[in-house]
């Protein structure tokens, strides 16, 4: 059913063209004239200007295959169009072991480039076995590894979809990434008193001994089983021979349960304020929630027609709770059901990138009976 070289030869193209988050206008007119000359319509939102990326969001629209599936609900498949660095002339190969990987140098771009070969493939089977389907939605973003920006800009008046699946995820194929979490992104800042530090250190308040104290106070790390926390950044300080007057912190919380991120983010607020109330210094706490988190039981729709084309396909259906935050967080803060399927992808975000082709083909199968699953319990009902 899968054209496995010209499915491998696809994701070889894709993987060839640059583009590092930020920069990618060259992938996306690529994009545009291959789902066009499939005969999908293709229309790139203006989130580019306020994102300041290459591209907008592409929003491209396959239609029923006859008049019968009209009815089929409007399902969606989600990729995004960058890469990390290093991304730039990307050398991939099919190695004996049937890995693709890069030449080593840079990153192979699997992450997430399969999962755009894998709909442009789905695509093509649907055609050219004349397979009935209902309409499909492919929304491909921009600046996804730049924390999601593309996805969290775009108006949600495009999306025609009631449900879908990001194809972004880690995992053996067959894998759903069923809930993730809400992410907070924190800032503090430590506002002590500067002071000459040989002669009369007594007057100064060091900030990086405040937040050295605050940090001190702060459950870090993994606080339970739904619940992070990180401080990633520490910055302030110049001169040896000067009381450090100014400190900034850069963090982040992220619980599969808002409660517990509330208590998590109010547990680091008070260690920073008590900590500078002991020190006499001043100090500000800000937080943001950057994603909305997501959880799907067994009996959800989404979930539910996912596991069964999993096991049409011969895979074994594995739910799990992911750590981090993709655009599928962003889809359901949207109020549309969507879960994250696993790519098959290994190592990412690093030189040693790879991915099996045989997992190209499964990952594409797996794409096609989704589509063929939804026009089926549509025609049920």
């Amino acid at each position: 059913m899968i054209n496995e070289q010209r499915l491998i030869e696809q994701f070889m193209s894709l993987v060839r063209i640059d583009s590092e988050t930020r920069y990618e206008q060259e992938i996306s007119i690529v994009l545009k004239r291959e789902f066009e000359a499939l005969g999908l319509t293709v229309f790139e939102d203006d989130t580019a200007v306020t994102t300041g990326h290459g591209s907008g969001n592409l929003f491209i629209k396959l239609l029923p295959s006859d008049a019968s599936a009209a009815h089929a609900p409007c399902i969606f498949f989600t990729s995004h169009m960058d890469t990390v660095s290093p991304g730039c002339g990307i050398k991939p190969q099919l190695d004996d072991d049937g890995y693709i990987r890069s030449d080593g140098t840079t990153i192979l771009g699997s992450d997430d480039k399969a999962g755009i070969a894998a709909m442009l493939e789905a695509i093509r089977v649907l055609k050219e076995r004349k397979l009935p389907h209902g309409p499909v939605q492919f929304v491909i973003t921009a600046g996804e590894e730049a924390g999601l920006c593309g996805a969290r800009a775009l108006d949600p008046a495009h999306m025609e979809a009631k449900y879908g699946y990001a194809l972004d995820s880690n995992g053996t194929i067959g894998d759903l990434a069923v809930a993730a979490p809400t992410q907070a992104k924190v800032t503090m800042h430590v506002i002590g008193k500067s002071a000459h530090a040989g002669v009369n250190p007594e007057d100064g308040i060091s900030a990086i001994q405040v937040a050295a104290k605050a940090i001190s106070r702060m459950s870090l790390g993994r606080i339970d089983k739904e619940t992070t926390a990180n401080i990633g950044r520490f910055e302030g300080g110049g001169a040896t021979n000067v009381v450090c007057e100014r400190v900034r912190l850069d963090a982040e919380a992220r619980s599969l349960c808002p409660d517990k991120l509330d208590a998590q983010l109010e547990a680091m607020r008070q260690a920073l304020v008590s900590a500078a109330e002991d020190y006499g210094a001043t100090a500000r706490f800000e937080s943001e929630i950057i994603y909305p988190g997501y959880s799907h039981g067994d009996d959800s729709p989404v979930v539910a027609l996912a596991q069964r084309a999993i096991q049409a396909v011969g895979g074994t259906p594995r739910r799990f709770e992911s750590g981090g935050g993709s655009d599928a967080n962003i889809f359901n803060g949207l109020g549309i059901p969507t879960v994250n399927l696993a790519v098959g992808y290994e190592h990412i975000h690093t030189t040693k990138e790879q991915i099996k082709a045989a997992d190209l083909v499964k990952l594409t199968a797996l794409v096609v009976q989704i589509i063929r699953n939804a026009a089926k319990a549509a025609s049920a009902q």
